[in-house]
């Protein structure tokens, strides 16, 4: 294990940071850290830069494109409850899928970013 380098959060490149950072503000509960406008981090209430657990949204020019090559999973022990509210919110359903011992919902969204909500079965 390093003890110099840790994850401190997940950066997604978007063509409207604002809008990303409020739909993902309102499905995480998170609070803005930073805010340059072209750079807008969010992180839980009460997590300060430099504890981890952030998301950020940067402005590139391009849309998005293909699939992610990477997503990111969200446990809940309310997968169905936390999918519908994630769709109120904007988001979009685009699979279930399940494996001996949990379920996953594969959504996007409203920028077209895959990601999924996962709980036991």
């Amino acid at each position: 294990m390093s003890e110099t380098i840790t994850v401190g959060g997940i950066t997604i490149d978007s063509n409207d940071p604002a809008e990303l950072a409020e739909f993902w503000s309102a499905a995480l509960g998170y609070t803005v850290l930073a805010d340059s406008g072209d750079y807008i981090m969010i992180a839980p209430p009460g997590v300060g830069f430099g504890e981890g657990r952030y998301l950020a949204f940067q402005r590139v020019p391009e849309t998005k494109g293909t699939k992610n090559r990477v997503h990111i999973d969200f446990q809940t022990t309310a997968r169905e409850a936390e999918v519908d509210r994630l769709t109120v919110l904007g988001a979009t359903v685009l699979g279930e899928h399940s494996l001996p011992g949990f379920a996953w919902t594969v959504l996007q969204d409203p920028h077209g970013n895959e990601f999924c909500v996962v709980a036991e079965s």
